[in-house]
């Protein structure tokens, strides 16, 4: 099968086209034929086009005075965050319904990569263990977990792997939970079966959002966590939050935080504050003409990709991808499809397919890194619609040379 529970697998063919590679502004650099397709990063660069059709009538200017202090709400459990975020925050969670607010926290962090180390340090510190507790998740797993987890080898925690296979042992551990999951789209639930341990959960739902996936009901865990890159696009402004409803974990949470950066740029927040309370304002049905439904708008250009993926791949006995089944989503009313930010592309059995891929300058992440196999990669739908564009063109020409 393709990689997905769910899946209704479709074939791709032998027509590869040449992709073009772009510099840092988004203009080519070679031709297609000659081009390097990067799509093993999730760069949100498909949003560019919405927010540059807004211009500059939401844009932020700061004054050089504001923002001196390092303290936005010394009342606040989490004492840097900007009143404006939390505000802008709770109202598109209230609109879009993807997320409990009440009874939780807000905790904001230097992108969700701050608030995953905040929470493992949180959940696994109290607990004074004599060995590092296990984080596990099940493969495929997001790539950056391992390499997270056991970076400065800490005494707290450490990389457990597949929770697929995991035995407890009757001990303490964390499993991230990450819905829709980072690479294939598929809505997960915890899987180690606990049997009285002390498993503690961590839900990653930075792809939780109408234009990926059907917002079939509000998220309510005690740790939830997402992200502005993901729901709007703006990687670059670092800035996730936490919902967390435990008191003692979300003041465990601050001060790792507190410790490792002193708090969150305010820049940032409020950047994210005005992009945010835009999107909320988009959503509504009374609102000015040029703007768009940021999340129509999205999920539109996610749709129009995944069908001329599904296209392209058609022509090919090579490659193949799920599908995935219609839900309805409270938000837009309607029922939908997943379009998830990647594509968990397989290759036929025996195909080392980020290799293979890489030999017609397309590069993409393999099924290794996410703890399954070779045969499997993972590649980005958020690029630039021409990176998308030449991608498309050459993946149906692409045969098996073995």
């Amino acid at each position: 099968m393709c990689g997905t529970e769910q899946a209704l697998v479709i074939k791709s063919s032998k027509n590869s086209s040449v992709p073009q590679a772009t510099d840092n502004n988004g203009s080519m650099q070679n031709h297609p034929s000659e081009a390097i397709i990067n799509l093993d990063h999730g760069d949100p660069t498909m949003y560019e086009s919405y927010w540059k059709k807004l211009g500059q009538k939401h844009n932020l200017t700061i004054p050089g005075f504001q923002s001196l202090s390092y303290f936005s709400n010394i009342k606040n459990l989490c004492w840097f965050l900007e009143p404006k975020l939390e505000q802008e925050i709770k109202m598109l969670h209230n609109i879009v319904g993807n997320a409990i607010i009440k009874d939780h926290h807000i905790i904001v962090g230097t992108g969700s990569s701050q608030l995953i180390m905040a929470a493992l340090f949180a959940l696994s510190e109290p607990l004074n263990q004599p060995n590092p507790i296990n984080v596990v998740s099940p493969a495929p797993y997001y790539s950056s977990y391992p390499e997270m987890t056991d970076l400065l080898r800490s005494g707290l925690f450490k990389w457990g792997g597949d929770a697929n296979t995991y035995d407890h042992k009757d001990e303490p551990y964390i499993e991230m939970v990450t819905s829709p999951n980072n690479p294939d789209g598929v809505i997960r639930k915890p899987v180690v079966i606990t049997n009285g341990a002390k498993g503690m959960l961590v839900h990653d739902l930075v792809y939780y959002w109408p234009q990926y996936t059907a917002i079939t009901s509000p998220a309510d865990h005690d740790i939830m966590l997402f992200t502005v890159s993901k729901c709007t696009g703006h990687a670059g402004s670092r800035i996730g939050w936490a919902l967390v409803r435990d008191e003692n974990v979300a003041k465990k949470m601050v001060k790792f935080i507190e410790v490792n950066t002193i708090g969150v740029s305010k820049e940032a927040q409020l950047r994210a504050a005005n992009i945010l309370e835009t999107i909320s304002v988009s959503c509504q049905k009374i609102k000015s003409r040029d703007l768009e439904n940021f999340f129509e708008y999205s999920h539109n250009l996610l749709v129009e990709r995944w069908k001329k993926l599904r296209e392209a791949i058609k022509k090919n006995e090579l490659f193949c991808v799920a599908k995935f089944p219609l839900q309805y989503c409270n938000f837009s009313g309607d029922f939908t499809e997943s379009y998830p930010a990647f594509a968990w592309m397989k290759c036929k059995d025996g195909v080392d397919c980020e290799k293979l891929l890489k030999e017609h300058k397309i590069l993409s992440r393999s099924g290794r890194r996410f703890g399954s196999d070779p045969e499997y990669v993972r590649v980005s739908m958020l690029s630039r619609d021409e990176e998308i564009d030449v991608f498309l063109k050459r993946l149906p020409t692409i045969l098996d040379c073995k």
